[in-house]
């Protein structure tokens, strides 16, 4: 949003500049006309004039006030000599000063709406121009049509301000909805192309390994039964860490090694499958350590339940994720700023820490603890050997 609020900045301050420098050389080049103003008058008024295009030349490039200021400043004093200029109501001169008062000096409208000092100077300009291009052209109690322009002329600049204010912030909400919907619907769609895969991944499989061994096997001889069903372990297990494997041919898929595996070949794994159930996950620290099979496993099976607990009871969709090792120890420390809890009221048998994690983790040769108070948040750090 602060981007698209000083796009629309941007987008006000050249605005100003092209009405402003259209308005001014219209109005200079009604002045030119011989006849018009005298020649005294008109070589007084120039130098004026190229002040108010410098003016809207770098209105168009910084918001600073002092700019408008300045523009409107010699704008006015163009009208006040042109005022002087003769002693009686000159219509075709009130005509002539209209575009430089009713678009040259109503521009600044574009970047005068944004505070009370602003539309003051808003309101000096348009009072001052309309007053001016009136005393020139008609009698006192009399108003001209010219003066009526030059007040439109603020009048419409002012309006397409407000509009061009209030609707970029509106379309821009709309557009991040939009982007919202499309997000969650690409998310929908994503989760049930993985669930089709998963489904079609078990049927090539473990389905026709139970059906195998339903049949006693026949056919099959023992060694090849017993190698296709270490496969099928290997698949499950990593299916229930969250990995997608990818099918090599039917039947056939690319499962990770037994013996060692790269922890983070795993996290990302993990947190896309609780990013797709709502829950940001963010990683800190290195992924880059070697584990056992059986040591990884429980050491990520465990890291998953903390964050289910997070999902489920902390009121928050955003949990942190710091690894760390050395010489004989592998830490993940699981924080989240929920609602927390006491733990000496609740019973850790209900919370699915005591088998699913403590005990899960203790079986390899890790540990884990556990920190939470209401209000403040949870923390748990788990550690398994190298």
């Amino acid at each position: 949003m602060d981007l698209i609020a000083k796009e629309r900045d941007r987008l006000l301050q050249r605005a100003a500049r092209l009405l402003g420098l259209c308005g001014t050389a219209a109005g200079l080049l009604s002045i030119s006309v011989p006849g018009v103003l005298p020649l005294t008058s008109y070589l007084l008024c120039l130098p004026f004039v190229i002040v108010l295009i410098g003016s809207h030349i770098m209105v168009g490039r910084t918001a600073s006030l002092w700019w408008p200021v300045v523009g409107i400043a010699s704008g006015s004093v163009v009208l006040v000599v042109a005022r002087f200029a003769y002693d009686t109501p000159s219509p075709s001169l009130a005509a002539a000063l209209a575009p430089l008062a009713g678009a040259g000096l109503a521009s600044f409208a574009f970047v005068l709406t944004s505070s009370v000092v602003r539309l003051a100077l808003l309101g000096f300009g348009a009072a001052s121009g309309t007053l001016i291009v009136q005393r020139v052209g008609a009698d006192p109690g009399t108003i001209s049509a010219v003066a009526t322009a030059v007040l439109l002329g603020w009048a419409i600049a002012c309006f397409l301000s407000y509009w061009l204010t209030a609707s970029v912030p509106r379309a821009a909400r709309r557009i991040y909805s939009i982007g919202k919907a499309h997000r969650a619907e690409r998310q929908a769609s994503e989760t049930e192309a993985q669930r089709r895969q998963s489904a079609r991944l078990l049927h090539d499989t473990v389905l026709a390994t139970l059906t195998l061994f339903a049949h006693s096997g026949v056919g099959v001889a023992p060694a090849a039964l017993q190698q296709q069903a270490a496969d099928d372990a290997r698949l499950l297990r990593q299916l229930r860490l969250g990995a997608t494997p990818t099918p090599q041919s039917s039947g056939t898929y690319n499962l990770e090694p037994v013996e060692e595996t790269v922890l983070g070949t795993t996290l990302e794994s993990v947190k896309q499958r609780f990013g797709r159930m709502g829950l940001e996950v963010s990683w800190h620290g290195t992924g880059q350590v070697l584990l056992p099979s059986d040591v990884l496993d429980a050491f990520l099976l465990s890291l998953a339940e903390c964050l289910e607990n997070v999902r489920r009871h902390s009121g928050v969709t955003e949990a942190h994720v710091t690894i760390t090792d050395d010489a004989t120890t592998v830490r993940a420390m699981v924080t989240d700023a929920g609602v927390g809890f006491n733990l000496a009221g609740i019973d850790e048998d209900k919370l699915g820490f005591k088998e699913s994690v403590v005990g899960r983790l203790r079986e390899v040769g890790g540990n884990a603890r556990l920190f939470s108070s209401p209000g403040a948040g949870t923390t748990v750090v788990l550690e398994v050997p190298k």
